[in-house]
């Protein structure tokens, strides 16, 4: 007998945008199953903000998306996911997401979608690729949940390869991996300590680390967190902690990073609230 062939997906985005008086307008989108990127209308005082949606509700092992995102010189975006993300069991083979965003002179992108949740038996391999002119200005956070939280979910077998590159100019400025192949780190004291979930955090330009102390005032909530600046015009932070702990204190940093360094309202967009 043969062994079962499961489907699988294989999707993506790739989207270009040019400034425009609201900020930004598609000049090139081309999407894939089980993908889709949407463009509601923004609040006045916002800048454009795009929807990435998952029709597929979620990802499993095997299936792979590519997500690119470029702004032209002085665009300005939000872009953010309308739910969390589910990364269901492997069978085998991890689910791969390849994520490449670029930003041209004098332009300002804010990536912040919502959680990726990993469920037990989960493998995912993510490598996020991020190149910004030298005057662009970036607002990003990933957010990672070990397991259903709603359901008291304990991992008993994970594997997670995340990888960062940032390239500022025409040089590298900052690269993080994590590596995870026994799910029993997640309850080692000395490394996660039993946290929920892991979220990174970049605010990466000019002026970027004259803000560090706004961005530690606001970590100061529930979750465990930390912030430095690991290179010029660079600033990191850190939040771990139970799940519910480190959305709070993402959106405390969300909120007190996005007036004074993209110049928008201080308040989630409205992807975040729905």
């Amino acid at each position: 007998m043969l062994p079962a062939r499961h489907q699988r997906a294989e999707g993506g985005i790739l989207a270009r945008f040019t400034a425009a008086p609201h900020g930004a307008a598609p000049a090139d989108l081309r999407q894939m199953a089980p993908l889709r990127l949407l463009l509601p209308d923004p609040e006045p005082d916002e800048a454009t903000t795009a929807a990435l949606l998952n029709i597929g509700g979620g990802l499993a092992g095997g299936d792979a998306l590519r997500i690119g995102i470029t702004l032209d010189a002085d665009a300005r975006l939000t872009v953010a996911t309308a739910a969390a993300e589910k990364i269901y069991r492997s069978l085998g083979p991890p689910t791969r997401i390849a994520v490449d965003l670029a930003a041209g002179a004098g332009a300002a992108l804010e990536w912040i979608p919502q959680e990726t949740i990993l469920f037990d038996r989960a493998s995912l391999a993510r490598a996020t690729t991020i190149r910004l002119a030298a005057d662009a200005r970036l607002l990003a956070v990933e957010t990672l949940v070990f397991g259903r939280a709603a359901h008291k979910e304990v991992l008993a077998t994970l594997t997670l390869h995340d990888s960062w590159r940032l390239h500022v100019g025409d040089r590298l400025l900052w690269a993080d991996a994590m590596r995870i192949t026994d799910a029993a780190v997640l309850a080692d004291r000395f490394r996660f300590g039993g946290a929920g979930a892991l979220s990174t955090l970049l605010c990466v330009g000019p002026g970027a680390a004259a803000l560090l102390p706004v961005l530690r005032n606001a970590l100061a909530g529930p979750a465990r967190a930390a912030a430095t600046i690991p290179a010029p015009g660079l600033l990191l932070a850190r939040i771990i902690g139970e799940a519910t702990a480190v959305r709070a204190t993402v959106a405390a940093a969300i909120l007190a990073l996005r007036a004074p360094h993209l110049g928008l309202p201080a308040r989630l967009p409205r992807l975040w609230t729905n």
